[in-house]
């Protein structure tokens, strides 16, 4: 008759050699064997430095994991508080010609970006510039530019590379415009929509995999100026 003890060593010997992650991951079990180093032979040495292995591995993994939360953290809080000071730039002249300024001055340095237009449909003919920083387009032409067809549903906040419609919406400034975020604007009831373009020279600056609610909230607050002026 085989020995009891003999047998529960058989036992334990094939589950851990079935699973030995199991022992690997149990702190508790590793700590056991760890103490009994004098008292056994090599093996549980070999454990321990595979242990070892296996936090160093374990604490590389949680420092570019936090690493990558910090720097995705500090992304964020830098974007806030880029938005917020752009909102307040936009909030504080006191005329509609200040404010045409201050998209084309103040806007593009606190966004880190290199050019700003504010498009605007019009049914006229002939529009007059009444600002370098406004792009007159014709009825129907934003929803063209933003989506590439006059009847896919226009996005709040497009971000993308530069494409066939950026000489249109940057005139004169697309050279430079490698990515960019189209940003749409309702002036209100009766009005024709708008559009708040932002183009970067660095092609990756925008892009489709990036959050558009900070610039959301900027068009947002954009539209509420806007339509205080032209009220």
């Amino acid at each position: 008759m085989q020995n009891p003890d003999l047998a529960a060593a058989d036992t334990l010997k094939a589950a851990i050699l079935e699973h030995p992650e199991a022992v690997l991951a149990d702190a508790d079990v590793l700590r056991a064997l760890i103490g009994a180093q004098d008292k056994a032979d090599r093996n549980v040495v070999d454990l321990r430095a595979r242990f070892l292995a296996e936090l160093e591995g374990q604490l590389g993994s949680l420092e570019n994991t936090h690493r990558t939360v910090v720097a995705a953290a500090y992304e964020n809080l830098s974007g806030t508080n880029q938005v917020q000071r752009a909102v307040l730039t936009l909030l504080e002249p006191d005329s509609f010609a200040g404010l045409l300024d201050a998209l084309q001055r103040d806007l593009p340095p606190i966004l880190g970006i290199d050019v700003v237009r504010l498009c605007l449909e019009s049914g006229a003919q002939d529009v007059d510039l009444p600002h370098p920083v406004i792009t007159p387009m014709k009825p129907g032409t934003i929803r063209v530019a933003a989506t590439g067809s006059p009847t896919t549903p226009q996005r709040a906040v497009v971000l993308r590379a530069a494409g066939p419609h950026t000489a249109r919406l940057f005139t004169g400034a697309a050279g430079r415009v490698k990515s960019e975020a189209l940003l749409a604007l309702d002036l209100g009831a009766g009005r024709l929509p708008a559009l708040l373009a932002l183009g970067a020279k660095d092609p990756a600056h925008f892009s489709p995999d990036q959050g558009g609610d900070l610039l959301n909230f900027l068009a947002r607050a954009l539209e509420r100026v806007l339509r205080r002026w032209l009220t």
